[in-house]
């Protein structure tokens, strides 16, 4: 059975960090129920949920997803690009030690759990504004004797790889070639968003079914044309703090 590893709403999210979006306004009320909505979206789809409460401190902690890269061997504590954000993951280290023996991102590394996408044994891992050379070589250094291979990916205009490419199914990614180059993905079918939304290329795919955001129309008709099953959640109030579907939970499977 998979895992998904979520965390509460922070209070405080109207604080959050802002890379590529002006600050708007945040409903934290309806913030907070679209993620419970998001939360049982993950159950109905096979997940056991395991939920951390929310830090009235730290306005970003909902994105879970930057603080650890959790794969079946080990599971390895990310150093979030964002000084800000690096009180997150002691708590998200806490939690995961049962389940996995653990590794951490040191200084001068910074590494984000948002951009890392794992495709097989491959895992894709973008060269963006919150993740530098050094934090890939020692994901390199922590995942090479696993049998995984790591290739940095260079992103541009987008906060991190998963904003530019995720999985839409086991044989197909879905992508903003605008932000990350789509030949780094052979062998895969590629699927391009619509243009009209350049935030569409974020899918979280679970048993099968990619959870896709209500905001992007145009691309979710392409996604069900290709006949991708799709379970659709709002995250709008989210969205406002950069965040989407994959930012919000750590999926892993028990054991």
């Amino acid at each position: 059975m998979p895992v998904a590893l979520t965390r509460g709403v922070s209070p405080a999210i109207g604080r959050c960090e802002l890379t590529h979006l002006e600050r708007k306004a945040i409903d934290v009320g309806l913030a907070v129920r679209q993620h419970l909505a998001y939360e049982a979206c993950l159950e109905s789809l096979g997940c056991r949920l395991i939920r951390l409460p929310a830090e009235p401190d730290l306005p970003d902690a909902v994105f879970i997803e930057d603080t650890a890269v959790v794969l079946d061997e080990t599971a390895v504590i990310t150093r979030p690009g964002a000084v800000s954000r690096r009180p997150e993951t002691g708590s998200v280290a806490e939690a995961l030690k049962s389940f996995r023996p653990l590794s951490s991102i040191s200084d001068p590394g910074t590494l984000d759990g948002g951009d890392v996408l794992r495709i097989g044994r491959e895992l894709f891992i973008g060269r963006s504004a919150r993740s530098n050379p050094e934090g890939i070589r020692q994901m390199r250094l922590f995942l090479e004797p696993f049998g995984y291979s790591v290739r940095e990916t260079p992103v541009k205009g987008c906060l991190h790889l998963k904003s530019a490419v995720t999985l839409a199914s086991e044989h197909a990614v879905l992508i903003n070639p605008d932000w990350v180059d789509a030949r780094y993905f052979t062998g895969m079918e590629i699927i391009e968003v619509d243009r009209c939304e350049p935030y569409a290329a974020n899918a979280l795919l679970i048993n099968g079914t990619a959870v896709y955001p209500q905001a992007h129309p145009a691309t979710r008709r392409r996604l069900e044309k290709r006949g991708i099953p799709l379970t659709v959640v709002d995250l709008s109030e989210l969205a406002k703090a950069e965040g989407a579907v994959t930012c919000c939970s750590i999926i892993f499977n028990e054991s």
